[in-house]
């Protein structure tokens, strides 16, 4: 009878681990990490409402810091964010050792040259001050876009995602770069000729796109995407999240919000 008793109790509980299994592989909510910035809002703008006509529910936990979103992503307290480029991600997994990837590429604000002091490149002069962003990632843009703005030139075959100072082939204006934590360079516009500022940053410090001098030329490093573990990108609500920035219906709402090409729109989504 123990015997009968136990194998019971062990049918039980496998049904039980199978029927939370089949529960979670089915489950209706999804849970976004969010970060301050136009991904995100974009997200909650324009595809949450195509999945909740779906019928899934949207639960959405802030992060001020898209390493700690990461940390959470794969340790699965998330679902999914979109704050992040696939440079990022991919040394983020590197360095962690995780397994996120790329479940689409997702509609992307360039980095662009703001001034404070100028209204046009041409006022470039030796010895300018110029400020860049010091996390690796945006760093490597700022740089490339110094590059084709003409005022320094790279070595070749620089790691897309790692350039730094130490990349610079040629330096004919002398600049003076200093690198800071992106978020402090918009309040710092004023202390530098030029600052190159990433899309994210620029909006979340209101600064008018209008006034951006040069934009980069994005690649698709540089591409923002919707990252999920690796594990989960067959996932019914994964599939439904990559269909809903694919659909006809983003499409239509990128149409009539991206005014002045204020977003950069992968081949992938047109």
């Amino acid at each position: 009878m123990k015997l009968v008793k136990h194998l019971l109790t062990l049918i039980i509980a496998c049904w039980v681990l199978a029927a939370c299994q089949q529960d979670k592989n089915n489950s209706k909510q999804i849970i976004i990490g969010t970060s301050p910035g136009p991904y995100s809002q974009l997200f909650l703008d324009a595809v949450k409402p195509i999945l909740e006509k779906q019928g899934y529910k949207i639960k959405q936990i802030d992060f001020s810091d898209l390493m700690q979103a990461d940390i959470a992503l794969q340790q699965g307290n998330v679902d999914i964010n979109v704050d992040q480029h696939t440079a990022y991600m991919v040394a983020f997994n590197q360095n962690k050792k995780a397994s996120l990837v790329a479940l689409t590429h997702i509609p992307t604000v360039p980095t662009a040259i703001y001034s404070k002091r100028h209204d046009n490149l041409q006022a470039i002069e030796k010895g300018s001050a110029i400020a860049v962003p010091n996390d690796p990632a945006n760093a490597a843009r700022a740089y490339r876009l110094l590059e084709k703005a003409g005022w320094i030139t790279l070595k070749p075959l620089a790691n897309l995602g790692k350039i730094s100072k130490n990349d610079i082939k040629t330096n004919p204006y002398q600049l003076n770069i200093t690198e800071l934590d992106p978020g402090n360079i918009p309040r710092t516009l004023s202390d530098f000729d030029y600052s190159v500022i990433p899309g994210s940053r620029a909006y979340a410090a209101k600064i008018n796109p209008d006034l951006a001098l040069l934009q980069e030329d994005i690649v698709p490093a540089f591409e923002l995407v919707a990252a999920v573990r690796a594990d989960n990108v067959q996932k019914p609500w994964a599939q439904a999240i990559k269909s809903a920035y694919n659909s006809a219906e983003f499409k239509q709402y990128m149409q009539t919000h991206n005014t002045k090409h204020y977003w950069y729109i992968p081949k992938e989504s047109n």
